[in-house]
């Protein structure tokens, strides 16, 4: 099924040491679908992925308010990851999407960030293998399947499970704001 994306806006939140695909896949996906994808870091200019792959940076995250995106998607990459968890207004931010009941995906260590946001307790939820015990002792249920959808929230463990996490990404969207996606 084709979804229409248009007039949607998509935040992708990350910085350096992200994992390459996991924002280029995604980000092709949404634009594809019809969706305006802005690239918004704690990193002013541009942001490098571990593979190399470079990117402007739309909007530094002390500047934007999530009341003005339909959508936020978090690729992973473990320092991208940990270096967002450890920033106070990328984690605001990511929780704000959660209390607005706005969906949001994430992939591979993406999901630190989750458990910083205290988002996670009671949810349903995959990741990098790595993250299991960190995301069940922060209340979540880890399961580890290619593409886990509980109440707006998207969820993927590797790059190899893209295709099935973009096409859930664009779907979750497309459906908008979901009661169950709650902080």
């Amino acid at each position: 099924m084709t979804y229409d994306l248009s007039g949607k806006k998509v935040a992708f939140l990350l910085t350096d040491g992200y994992e390459d695909s996991e924002l280029t896949e995604p980000w092709k996906a949404v634009t594809e679908a019809g969706a305006s994808a802005l690239l918004v870091s704690p990193k002013p200019s541009e942001v490098t992925g571990k593979k190399g792959h470079t990117q402007a940076v739309d909007a530094v995250v002390t500047s934007v308010d999530a009341e003005h995106y339909d959508a936020l998607v978090l690729p992973g990459g473990v320092v991208n990851a940990d270096h967002l968890r450890m920033d106070e207004a990328a984690v605001r931010f990511t929780k704000d999407f959660f209390e607005q009941g706005k969906p949001v995906s994430v992939i591979c260590h993406g999901a630190w960030i989750l458990i910083e946001a205290d988002v996670v307790r009671g949810r349903e939820i995959t990741s990098y293998p790595s993250l299991k015990t960190d995301l069940i002792n922060a209340g979540a249920e880890w399961v580890d399947e290619e593409v886990v959808v509980d109440q707006g929230l998207t969820s993927s463990r590797t790059p190899k499970d893209l295709p099935a996490f973009c096409a859930k990404t664009v779907e979750e969207i497309y459906e908008g704001e979901h009661a169950g996606q709650t902080a």
